[in-house]
């Protein structure tokens, strides 16, 4: 098979991811195909699925390809997970045949012995009793060809490995994969001030593409008034600038030896990627009601480099008036301290990540009072705006006494939550005409 390249993302971002790889691909000539939990991304003239053909060679024009699509995608993709490359794909029911498996691959080519590896596993209905056992299987076929090959053998790191690999079983076939990400995407580089439970950076773009917002000036003002730390506002004002998600990070395949002969083409691709940044066209405006939180956020957009594209002010989401006539708001609903007005802190805090599990009853009496009363703001300060709410609780509208015109699937880890739409008019919400909504398709819902 020819070599491809697969995004893992989370359950109802493909077809964004999708769109969002598509134009970044188009000079490379690359086939982009949705799939179940990711995008797969390979050549036009193979099959994705064939048997693997040993004499592959990582110097083809072919390689050459998907080594710049690998560098492209981690530097500026904003959705998918990691970048993984897969080396070798085929059936299996025993350890042994993993083994055999993973001596298909010409490890030599891949890293020196005086570097590190590690090997994850992942399975779904695998007939096998042990992962762990799966995993040394794999370990000692790269151990046994480097050693057969050059004499010695790697040590393994299990915290920062010069090689990760990624072994994922199903029921019938073998998955091998390198990661040429490293730490996960969504690390961009410039969060250190954050509280609970922080909004994950992937999931924050996945709530601005979802809402079909890209920092134009069609777009309109983006609002988000309970900022926390400032993701969804620091996404926002990268995209506006365009400023490539990757670029203050590290990647794992900078160490692989594939890379090495192109180090000079990853440089060029930086630099292209530093020389299209501009000033935003469209206003981001953001703050919480916790100074702390406010002063948490300013900080990382300063890291983040979009400090001078975003407007900040710590005010009460129940009093703050609308920044412009029309706009996006966008926000993760607060808990606790972040919905008490300005100055009480009364000490509470942002419920826990494991807490957030999705339940009809989640929305308690003060956050369910809280909800109402920022509906009526809406209604009276926001008049022609749109506003994007993710929560878990399936009833947030009730408690809002608003009728989403949209909800959009969205997984907050392993929680699952609901991004709604309100378009807001004053004193009710317009009633959407059914031919106006869009269909139940591939992350999103019908209205119930």
């Amino acid at each position: 098979m020819r070599p491809v390249l697969f995004m893992p993302c989370a359950m109802g971002v493909e077809p964004l991811l999708a769109e969002e790889l598509t134009p970044l691909l188009a000079s490379l000539n690359l086939l982009v195909i949705e799939e179940k939990g990711g995008v797969l991304v390979r050549s036009g003239q193979a099959d994705g699925r064939a048997p693997i053909d040993l004499a592959f060679d990582l110097s083809s024009p072919q390689a050459t390809t998907l080594i710049e699509a690998c560098a492209l995608i981690n530097l500026h993709s904003r959705l998918a997970q990691r970048v993984l490359w897969r080396v070798a794909f085929g059936p299996y029911q025993t350890e042994d045949q993993l083994y055999m498996l993973g001596r298909c691959v010409i490890w030599p080519e891949w890293m020196r012995v005086d570097q590190t590896l590690r090997v994850d596993v992942t399975a779904r209905h695998s007939p096998l009793k042990s992962l762990n056992f799966a995993a040394l299987r794999i370990k000692d076929a790269v151990c046994d060809s480097l050693r057969e090959e050059l004499g010695e053998r790697p040590d393994v790191d299990t915290r920062h490995p010069d090689l990760a690999l990624h072994l994922h079983l199903d029921g019938q076939a073998a998955h091998l994969y390198v990661d040429t990400s490293g730490e996960a995407l969504f690390k961009r580089g410039w969060r250190e001030d954050k509280g609970e439970a922080p909004l994950k950076e992937t999931l924050a773009a996945a709530m601005l593409a979802a809402a079909g917002w890209k920092g134009r000036p069609e777009d309109g003002t983006l609002l988000d008034p309970c900022c926390g730390s400032g993701t969804i506002a620091i996404e926002a004002a990268q995209i506006a600038c365009g400023i490539a998600s990757g670029l203050q990070r590290r990647f794992a395949f900078e160490k692989l030896l594939p890379f090495q002969p192109h180090q000079a083409r990853w440089q060029q691709l930086r630099q292209q990627a530093r020389a299209q940044q501009h000033p935003p066209r469209v206003r981001i405006v953001t703050g919480d009601v916790s100074f702390r939180m406010t002063d948490f956020a300013t900080r990382n957009a300063e890291r983040a480099g979009v400090l001078h594209a975003i407007e900040f002010k710590t005010a009460d989401a129940l009093q703050r008036p609308a920044p412009d006539e029309t706009g996006v708001m966008m926000f993760n609903p607060p808990y606790g301290e972040r919905i008490d007005p300005k100055g009480t802190g009364a000490g509470g805090r942002q419920a826990p990540q494991a807490e957030r599990a999705p339940r009809e009853d989640f929305i308690d009496r003060d956050a369910s009072d809280f909800f109402q009363r920022l509906s009526s703001h809406w209604k009276k300060q926001y008049s022609g705006w749109t506003a994007w709410v993710l929560s878990p609780d399936m009833k947030l509208p009730s408690a809002m006494r608003l009728k989403e015109s949209r909800r959009v699937v969205m997984f907050n880890g392993p929680i699952e939550c609901r991004l709604f739409r309100f378009d807001l008019v004053k004193g009710s919400l317009r009633e959407v005409p059914p031919a106006a909504r869009p269909d139940a398709s591939a992350g999103s819902e019908a209205q119930g």
